[in-house]
């Protein structure tokens, strides 16, 4: 499927997929940055809870999507040249 592309096609997606994967790295750093500073005693309401792996992954998942979608709208935010009127 990937290869029946047009290659500037191909070269649009793998812009999306750079962005997605930057801003998902952003959003597990971020995660891992609030279970292990506690912040909001986050980490400890998790860990007491009886769903903690249920808890876990929508915290994950969550900043993922956001973060993600965040660097796909910056990147596609900054396609447009200087020369362009508004």
């Amino acid at each position: 499927m990937f290869r029946s592309l047009l290659p500037c096609e191909r070269a649009l997606i793998l812009f999306l997929l750079r962005h997605l994967a930057s801003g998902s790295a952003g959003g597990v750093a971020a995660g891992i940055g609030i279970l292990v500073l506690d912040i909001a005693s986050l980490r400890t309401l998790m860990t007491a809870s009886d769903s903690w792996l249920m808890a876990t992954f929508l915290l994950f998942a969550g900043l993922i999507v956001t973060f993600g979608s965040a660097a796909i709208a910056i990147g596609v935010m900054a396609l447009g040249g200087a020369d362009e009127d508004p």
